[in-house]
């Protein structure tokens, strides 16, 4: 199991229970209203706008709560002000990792962060500090059954990209960040479906964890820093194979 398997992650979202879509729209809103204040409303001029309607649609997220997010975001209603911050720290076993968090409290989202970490045997580190161990840029994942490797890649180049990754459970569409709208907005031009697309934090060097109880410590962090209800995406570089991962999970 590598820390950067993205398509692990997606397999995992589309399974959300019933008990924690309260936490997945609050999420999705405090996205749906930073996109429509940074890009606007309307979701025909707003790429990354019409990917999260589409995430919202696909988690059954109400009408009026969709709605609400987007005009809290333009403006057109009062509501908190939230901001973006992107962490840095180390897990168990020197694994370093990224964490985005949307909060209405930096002070509050930095003790709360710090606290999960010391707790979890690692440490928040500061900015900087491990964020050169990865690639900053536009991911967006496609099943392999939605388009042939040859269509993908023409449409891809086309738009701007830089990358078509083919593995066996789907392909890996990479990007500057800066030509991610450009790209989304080709794809969907073409017809093609993503899976996912975010801005991530892709790793350039993996941390090998052979150590069963390092494995489990670094589980459990993932999931205390995924509970967070600030936290929106959690990065990190470390690799585990399926025997010592299915070990730390039994």
């Amino acid at each position: 199991m590598a820390g950067h398997n993205k398509w692990s992650k997606v397999k995992r979202q589309k399974a959300v229970t019933d008990a924690r879509k309260g936490k997945v729209f609050s999420r999705l809103s405090r996205d749906i209203s930073l996109v429509a204040k940074a890009g606007g409303g309307d979701p025909e001029g707003n790429a990354r706008l019409r990917t999260l309607l589409l995430k919202a649609r696909e988690a059954n997220m109400p009408v009026d709560n969709i709605e609400r997010a987007i005009k809290k975001g333009t403006g057109e209603l009062p509501g908190v002000s939230y901001e973006d911050i992107t962490y840095e720290g180390y897990g168990p076993g020197g694994v370093a990792f990224v964490v985005k968090v949307t909060t209405d409290n930096k002070n509050r989202a930095a003790a709360d962060l710090r606290s999960l970490f010391t707790r979890h045997g690692g440490n928040l580190a500061g900015t900087g500090a491990v964020a050169f161990q990865f690639l900053h840029a536009g991911q967006l994942l496609i099943a392999r059954e939605r388009v042939e490797e040859d269509r993908l890649l023409e449409v891809v180049l086309a738009a701007g990209g830089d990358d078509v990754i083919t593995t066996d459970e789907g392909y890996e569409v990479r990007c500057n960040v800066h030509a991610f709208d450009k790209v989304l907005h080709g794809l969907e031009q073409a017809g093609i479906k993503t899976e996912s697309a975010e801005i991530a934090y892709l790793p350039t060097v993996s941390v090998p964890v052979t150590d069963v109880g390092t494995a489990r410590s670094l589980l459990a962090l993932h999931q205390a820093l995924d509970d967070h209800d600030d936290v929106q995406a959690v990065f990190s570089n470390e690799e585990i194979d399926d025997a010592v991962s299915a070990a730390a999970q039994a």
